[in-house]
């Protein structure tokens, strides 16, 4: 019997009064039996085969966060062994598991309001005191039983299923259990915020680890769900975690527990983790043999790396990708000024252009602005963005009337291609002519691309301020602590360059 196993034996055997636990406030193993085994010794034997199978892999850099999946152990428990198998040697006083809510509706991120949460191999004792100081740190937390109690249709396994893993790999600890009810992401940042307050306000604040509990995409058939799989990893290794949660709200990506990973980055990123590694992806087709209707599954981790690792490589298109791309949005405008109806493109050969991008089209005519449109976050694929932005820049803007066939000759074409977003640490960080900045505070968003500082001769001030203003703020608005601001870089080309005359979009 290894060492984890008389640990959890041990607390499960300890009377709940030397826990100071009162039973009537444990929640018990709701799943166990159903997404893994009820039986102690079948259930280690079971992740210890899993572990097995999991290739060592290694870290450099300190875990603040894993990413895991939460289905019945016999389909995603391969892929979680990849995240858990990471944190073995590692050590944590506390983890704070994320997960969403499947059968109660809230409209808050819940903290349980409970003394222990129970699994097959032990008493998980809460820390109270943390959980009490979570919740008082922003509006949309509270102390609650709402998605940790069962209910009707059922226990909510998607935390539960993590506990045994971490059981497991870590021996004791204690638990801050929380269910997010409300997705946007005013409420990821308030937890993401809060939680690497509260974590760094400690002296020991690295003994603290995140799991973000999530699913991918649910029922679409083999192909079709890991092309969409993989546009929610690319993002989560990019560190693109707005665009994410911008993509999971419009429903154009899925993940069960988007949110969750979300709210782990945020907190990950404020406690200095800016690189994140997919270590394993699949879906229930690889295990069940029926790839009609299949589930995903992702394992990952969130990294506070040296200062020697190596930085991402920019993002680049070579010149008949950038050609490729022009020629595209003259179709798409002719077509639709013509037409009226949308124009269908090829897909192209190009890997880069498959891949999804923020992008703004810019039309001209003899150098003045005659229509911008962009899409920010990595909606589309690129080549799809390129072919929306420039018909709605033509037809759409609601700053000018629709383009004219008379004028279609005369139009010239600007195209800037967006790197994923990162929020400045410090606007120490932005950098006129390579940054473009996007700022968000509440409900109010602006956005203006690298190029224009460099035309009205702005420093990085006035920069920020003029991206304020964009976004219906007061200029001193940045420097608001509810505030976000992004950089971005960008590859921009046109038609006919004029490095000195680039349209304000």
């Amino acid at each position: 019997m290894s060492t984890t196993q008389v640990s959890a034996s041990a607390a499960a055997s300890a009377p709940h009064s030397a826990l100071n636990i009162d039973p009537k406030k444990v929640r018990a193993a709701g799943v166990a039996g159903r997404f893994y085994p009820a039986d102690p010794a079948e259930l280690v034997d079971l992740m210890d085969d899993l572990l097995a199978q999991a290739p060592p892999t290694q870290i450099e850099g300190e875990i603040l966060g894993i990413v895991a999946p939460h289905a019945g152990y016999q389909y995603s428990g391969p892929v979680a062994a990849h995240a858990y198998a990471a944190l073995r040697g590692r050590a944590y006083k506390r983890v704070v598991v994320v997960a969403p809510s499947h059968y109660e509706a809230f409209d808050f991120t819940s903290v349980y309001d409970g003394d222990a949460y129970q699994t097959p191999l032990g008493i998980l004792p809460v820390d109270r005191e943390f959980a009490a100081k979570l919740a008082g740190r922003d509006s949309t937390i509270h102390l609650s039983a709402s998605g940790h109690r069962p209910t009707a249709h059922g226990a909510e396994h998607a935390l539960e299923v993590q506990l045994p893993w971490l059981q497991h790999i870590l021996g004791s600890f204690q638990l801050v259990p929380v269910v997010m009810g409300n997705h946007d992401y005013q409420n990821c940042r308030g937890l993401g915020v809060a939680l690497a307050e509260l974590i760094q306000a400690e002296q020991a604040g690295g003994d603290t680890l995140i799991v973000a509990s999530s699913d991918l995409s649910h029922f679409h058939p083999y192909r079709e769900a890991v092309q969409l799989d993989r546009k929610t990893l690319n993002a989560i290794e990019s560190w693109d975690y707005f665009s994410m949660s911008r993509n999971f709200q419009s429903r154009v990506w899925e993940a069960c527990g988007g949110a969750p990973v979300v709210a782990a980055m945020i907190a990950a990123e404020r406690m200095g983790a800016r690189r994140a590694r997919v270590l394993h992806y699949a879906n229930s087709g690889d295990v069940g043999g029926d790839r009609s209707r299949v589930v995903g599954y992702g394992a990952g981790v969130l990294v506070k790396a040296k200062a020697s690792a190596q930085p991402q490589a920019p993002f680049s298109l070579s010149d008949p990708e950038k050609e490729a791309l022009l020629v595209l949005a003259r179709q798409s405008v002719e077509h639709a000024v013509r037409t009226r109806d949308v124009f269908e493109p090829e897909l192209p050969q190009s890997v880069a252009l498959q891949q999804e991008r923020g992008a703004f089209v810019t039309l001209k005519i003899d150098a003045v602005l005659r229509g911008c449109v962009g899409f920010a976050s990595a909606v589309k694929p690129l080549y799809m963005t390129v072919r929306d932005t420039s018909t709605l820049a033509a037809l759409r803007d609601p700053r000018f009337q629709p383009v004219e066939v008379s004028e279609l000759d005369r139009l010239q074409y600007d195209i800037s291609v967006l790197s994923p977003l990162r929020r400045a640490m410090d606007i120490g960080e932005i950098e006129v002519g390579r940054h473009g900045l996007l700022v968000k505070l509440g409900n109010h968003e602006g956005l203006l691309l690298p190029q224009v500082p460099v035309e009205h001769r702005w420093d990085a001030m006035t920069f920020l301020q003029q991206t304020c203003m964009k976004a219906g703020l007061k200029p001193e608005a940045w420097a608001d602590p509810g505030i976000d601001i992004f950089l971005f870089t960008a590859v921009i080309f046109g038609e006919v360059p004029h490095p000195a005359e680039q349209a304000v979009c």
